[in-house]
């Protein structure tokens, strides 16, 4: 059977082996892509000006920030969502609350981003037209800028995040209340416990190794994102979407020399506190029985 996977083992090394040796390798030296002049190996030189750049550590802080408002509402709201439909008794209606909420994850991100981007327009967008026109809540003066307010920012991006990937989270936690047999809720319907004493009791534990999944992967996406703060917040380094990602993309990518070979050390060490990080988690949602 091994011949059948050398074409597997072949894009595995020419897509992910070589491209994460060869920007190891480029985060040693003090390569510059527009310089005429060959790349020198510095060693751990770029490593220890990372130590003292406070730009990295506060791309590091600003990521952390939409990584602790993004989380929670990622895990939480598809589960209770979940919950909601496993306790619709008609199948038909089931499939069509999936179909519903699938619908967003079968948009094309492009898309996502333009839509969004006029739901939050201060002048056009439908959230604040219903903020200002429908409830009065607030005047054409006082109307939140959902893009614009350092305070708001992460909130309107962690929100369409919410929404984009509210229906493919859900799947995970349906296939997760699947495997709890019936007769133990019941059981404990028949004990008298209600709702919310079986979520805390029964439901919540048995999904606890999708949690951990779904907390290790979102993690890892919401520290890592990039696309979102481009198209939103742009390279202004003053802005909250300024994070580490954006700093490493703008310095190898954006005006001056292209340092490639701090971007790339950006890049590792971030990685590394990501991997720090998760190793943390997986130590905390360990099996204790």
């Amino acid at each position: 059977s091994y011949p059948y996977l050398l074409l597997a083992i072949f894009f595995f090394i020419g897509w992910q082996v070589l491209p994460i040796y060869s920007s190891l390798r480029l985060s040693f030296t003090d390569d510059k892509f527009l310089d005429n002049q060959d790349a020198n190996f510095i060693g751990l030189q770029n490593y220890r000006d990372l130590l003292g750049d406070h730009l990295f550590w506060q791309g590091i802080e600003r990521a952390l920030i939409f990584t602790l408002i993004f989380l929670p509402g990622m895990i939480f709201i598809p589960m209770i969502t979940a919950i909601f439909i496993d306790r619709i008794r008609n199948d038909r209606i089931a499939t069509i609350y999936r179909i519903i909420l699938l619908i967003p994850a079968m948009i094309p991100a492009p898309l996502i981003f333009i839509l969004w981007l006029w739901m939050y327009n201060n002048y056009i967008g439908p959230i604040n037209y219903i903020l200002v026109d429908k409830l009065g809540w607030f005047t054409i003066n006082t109307q939140p800028q959902w893009l614009t307010d350092p305070k708001l920012i992460f909130l309107s991006i962690a929100g369409m995040e919410w929404w984009w990937g509210l229906g493919y989270h859900t799947m995970f936690f349906l296939a997760g209340l699947a495997t709890i047999p019936k007769d133990i809720p019941d059981a404990a319907r028949v004990d008298g416990a209600g709702e919310w004493r079986m979520f805390w009791g029964i439901t919540i534990w048995r999904l606890l190794p999708i949690i951990l999944v779904l907390t290790v992967v979102r993690f890892g996406s919401a520290m890592a994102v990039i696309t979102e703060y481009i198209i939103m917040g742009g390279y202004d380094r003053t802005k909250s979407t300024y994070t580490w990602t954006v700093y490493m993309y703008d310095t190898a990518f954006g005006g001056g020399m292209q340092f490639r070979g701090y971007a790339a050390a950006i890049g590792w060490m971030g990685a590394l506190i990501m991997l720090a990080v998760v190793g943390f988690m997986f130590y905390i949602f360990r099996p204790r029985d």
